[in-house]
């Protein structure tokens, strides 16, 4: 039988650094909830605004996958590989940290803030030479269907991390459903709601929301209302 967990959007931690808002689903920085250390390999999943003009500097990392999901706005990055870009809303962005990287992100907009997911996911290999991947996605392939924007192959739709890990995004009108096949036994599923409201079999989820499946083979999303969600599909045990 289906195992899961729901997480409000009002549970979720909180920190306000003036320059920055962010929403911890799991334990970071200042919020420490031994209850919500993680969902299986997915340690950290952060819900940022960052304010016109500010960002992160430069700091560390090792042996994390960590992934980048703008929501809205433009993001400046840039890492001890050498790399430069500008993420915005409709890319997604991995990096292995491997043996160790340094990187910053700022919004270089005056005026406008930027809204973007972090998330990191435990490897299934430690030590890997750093790498760094950025892709564009085609927003109309996900309307009403599912569209898989990272997995473990190079090969495959989306970018790659070294984890077996699949996620999609599905951007939903009122009234449609699909039914999701989690890909490897022993995978769960974090769903994420990014606005409106769906059903996950028969538990409802509203914006912000959260609700980890395991111990199933799938189930079904219904968008009660317009919906966009986001489905983490991620070893529960790594």
């Amino acid at each position: 039988m289906a195992q899961t967990i729901l997480h409000k959007a009002e549970t979720r931690g909180h920190a306000s650094h003036g320059w920055l808002n962010s929403y911890h689903s799991f334990s970071f920085g200042s919020y420490y909830n031994p209850e919500r250390m993680n969902f299986g390999a997915l340690r950290v999943l952060n819900d940022d605004t960052v304010d016109a003009g500010m960002g992160f500097g430069k700091h560390p990392h090792d042996n994390m996958e960590i992934i980048s999901i703008p929501l809205e706005g433009n993001l400046e990055h840039a890492d001890s590989m050498n790399n430069v870009a500008v993420i915005k809303n409709g890319d997604i962005q991995a990096m292995s940290a491997g043996t160790g990287i340094y990187h910053s992100e700022y919004n270089q907009d005056a005026h406008q803030r930027v809204k973007f997911l972090q998330i990191w996911l435990y490897p299934n290999k430690r030590n890997v030479t750093p790498r760094y991947d950025q892709i564009t996605l085609n927003l109309t392939d996900r309307h009403n269907k599912l569209q898989q924007v990272l997995s473990p192959s190079a090969d495959d739709a989306g970018v790659m991390i070294h984890q077996d890990a699949w996620f999609n995004l599905g951007k939903f009108d009122a009234g449609v459903s699909t039914a999701y096949t989690i890909h490897k036994p022993g995978n769960g599923v974090y769903v994420f709601v990014l606005s409106g409201e769906i059903q996950v079999n028969d538990q409802t989820l509203q914006t912000r929301d959260a609700l980890g499946i395991w111990d199933t083979e799938g189930f079904t999303i219904t968008a009660t209302t317009d919906a966009e969600f986001l489905l983490m599909d991620v070893p529960m045990e790594f």
